[in-house]
């Protein structure tokens, strides 16, 4: 029987040529099946791996009470000096306790792409550990502002996707003026954000506190009691969250989103893929009508005729999506956009077209494939062989 499987196997293979058209229906199918698919979990992979990457485990973000982001959260600067007396802080060089109080205000640029619309950019107010506190970012073009004076350094992907903020030019927000001095690179989100003294930010845009305080933790245990001692402090009422968990929380409803539409996508695009391997192999098993009678008719059993149906099937829809895959990666792995995120400014990021991603593209092929060859291969197997030779 194997070797029966295998001898018609190759004789449809060979034949494939022959029917070309029907063939390349399947094919073309499920490459858009496979890329469309692909490109949706890329993107979501993406800005889940760019907001993963931007938070450290052994430093703690603390935000207003009941904030599920820096933008929603403020607090004056009394509360920020009672966190900095906090145990389970690390100290810095200079032996003061290593934390930075950060004010969040949002600016509009213009796309590069889009000269009509605006988006919203985060301008982050800073003190100057926070450099210490993020040691992935470093100025690679210009300078660093200098405190006191109303100067931006912009993040790579601002200037990637932005428009109006380059070095030496002046960006306008809220009646004032923002010289930009320089750009930096930090490999995260912050990649999306303008940089700037937070004392500067303060008078500028008329606040008096803070959106956040990042800190550096004491050791394994500085979390929990940094934590514990802020919770016992009753003019605190503070949320303490590790950097890493609040940013990857922060991916959650976005990839739930894209997951859903993928999905919903993938299911409509895949219905019509099925159908059109079922049309597609119903007509290769009619063209090979008499071909399989005959064989049928000298000892070649059901069995053999159902495999190298369902062989020529699924290695059609393989053919299919392995060139969705490579449209996915040649068109979008490491495309830069920018989309809304929580704290509703643009947050620029890249798709990423995983070797995992891939994989579940050739299975959903494969499974399609599957789908649409099992009855086409079930009646080529069935039909007698008399009434197989009569339609021929």
């Amino acid at each position: 029987m194997l070797r029966q499987a295998l001898a018609i196997t190759a004789l449809s293979i060979r034949s494939i040529p022959e029917r070309w058209a029907p063939s390349l229906v399947i094919v073309i199918g499920l490459a858009g099946v496979v890329a469309v698919f692909t490109a949706l979990l890329a993107m979501s992979a993406g800005f889940d791996s760019t907001l993963k990457s931007t938070g450290r485990h052994d430093a703690a973000l603390i935000l207003r009470g009941g904030s599920d982001a820096e933008l929603n959260s403020a607090f004056d600067r009394d509360s920020t000096d009672l966190i900095r007396q906090e145990p389970g802080i690390r100290p810095g060089p200079d032996g003061k306790p290593l934390a930075s109080a950060e004010l969040m205000v949002i600016a509009e640029l213009v796309r590069r792409d889009d000269v009509k619309s605006g988006a919203n950019i985060t301008v982050r107010g800073v003190e100057p550990p926070a450099f210490a506190l993020r040691p992935k970012l470093r100025i690679i073009a210009g300078r660093n502002f200098t405190p006191g004076l109303r100067e931006l350094i912009v993040g790579r992907g601002v200037l990637a996707q932005f428009q109006g903020a380059d070095i030496g030019q002046v960006v306008r927000m809220r009646g004032s003026q923002w010289t930009v001095v320089g750009e930096f690179e930090s490999g995260d989100s912050h990649d999306s954000e303008m940089w700037t003294d937070i004392n500067v930010a303060r008078s500028t845009f008329g606040r008096i506190g803070s959106s956040s305080v990042l800190a550096a933790l004491d050791g394994p245990g500085g979390f929990e009691q940094l934590k514990a001692a802020i919770a016992a402090e009753p003019r605190l009422s503070m949320d303490v969250l590790r950097e890493d968990d609040y940013f990857s929380g922060q991916t959650k409803q976005f990839r739930a989103t894209i997951g859903v539409l993928a999905g919903v996508v993938t299911a409509i695009m895949g219905l019509g893929a099925v159908f059109a391997a079922l049309n597609s192999m119903y007509a290769a098993v009619a063209a090979r009508g008499k071909e399989i009678a005959t064989l049928r008719a000298i000892g070649f059993g059901g069995f053999p005729v159902v495999v190298s149906v369902m062989t020529e099937a699924l290695l059609l829809a393989l053919t299919g999506a392995v060139l969705g895959a490579l449209i996915a990666y040649l068109l979008f792995n490491d495309l830069s956009v920018s989309s809304l995120g929580q704290n509703f400014t643009q947050v620029v990021f890249s798709f990423k077209v995983t070797p995992e991603l891939v994989l579940r593209g050739l299975l959903i092929a494969l499974c399609i494939g599957m789908l649409g060859g099992f009855l086409p291969a079930l009646r080529a197997a069935r039909v007698p062989v008399t009434v197989s030779l009569r339609e021929q």
